[in-house]
């Protein structure tokens, strides 16, 4: 009879310490995950692109990526900070450990299997695997059921914040490598990442379609406004006008609404 009131005891005391944590994220796709584990109610703080669901809106804003700084969060008294690797300054995880704030990162792989991974890894750090696995099931025949078929179309992505600041995405993007799971391929090559944008390499690029996010294509006033970039007009993509944007996080955040995400792409390109 004791060991049976010990282990009841142990299971209050573990549904208590999960009801009691204080969770800030540090990615997009990360509070996603977190709202898809059922665990939303208990994320204090997110940074500036976690906008889906968009109730998270509502959640304090701890600033974008390396812009983080450990003040913004040890003042929603975290339990626990996750984030990703590849965007989170080192010296920020070295502050947060030494506050004592339990800090995990994950390094995030731009793939199918690579959402998987890092879901598994998130619901791991929170105590929820066994509802992963049923949301990983879901994943997988979403997945499935997407019906790909490879298309003869270059694909030029320009990250714009207006007309002083547009860059094309080079390899090794994530927006390349949605580009490639829709069917298409990038219209660029030989150099990583991106690249600030010239009106003779868009020349000689020549895509077939441009695509931006929703918020860039905005900020040059609308498929008007990226046709008077020097270079637009004289691409195959300008003079059909083949102009089309997509949500940010949606296109790259590598999230659980991937599947939705390379359907669009690919609907959208054709």
């Amino acid at each position: 009879m004791r060991k049976i009131y010990l282990f009841l005891l142990c299971l209050l005391f573990n549904s208590f310490a999960e009801a009691q944590q204080r969770i800030v994220s540090l990615s997009g796709t990360i509070s996603e995950m977190l709202c898809a584990l059922g665990l939303e109610s208990q994320i204090a703080g997110v940074d500036v692109t976690s906008t889906y669901p968009l109730s998270l809106k509502q959640k304090p804003k701890v600033g974008h990526n390396r812009n983080i700084s450990a003040e913004g969060i040890l003042a929603l008294r975290p339990t626990l900070v996750l984030g990703l690797t590849e965007n989170t300054n080192p010296q920020l995880l070295q502050q947060l450990k030494s506050a004592g704030v339990k800090t995990v990162l994950f390094k995030q792989e731009l793939s199918p299997d690579g959402v998987k991974a890092l879901l598994r890894g998130v619901a791991s750090a929170v105590g929820s695997q066994a509802k992963a696995e049923a949301i990983q099931n879901q994943f997988d025949q979403q997945m499935k059921g997407l019906k790909i078929n490879p298309v003869n179309k270059k694909v030029l992505f320009i990250y714009a914040r207006g007309t002083g600041t547009m860059m094309v995405s080079g390899t090794g993007t994530p927006v390349e490598k949605m580009i490639m799971l829709a069917g298409a391929r990038n219209a660029v090559a030989g150099f990583e990442d991106y690249k600030p944008l010239t009106a003779e390499a868009l020349v000689a690029a020549d895509p077939d379609a441009i695509l931006l996010f929703d918020s860039g294509l905005k900020s040059l006033n609308g498929p008007e406004g990226l046709l008077k970039v020097p270079g637009v007009a004289q691409t195959t993509a300008g003079r059909n006008r083949k102009i089309v944007s997509m949500d940010g996080e949606l296109l790259s955040g590598f999230s659980l609404r991937l599947p939705a995400a390379i359907k669009d792409l690919h609907n959208k390109i054709l």
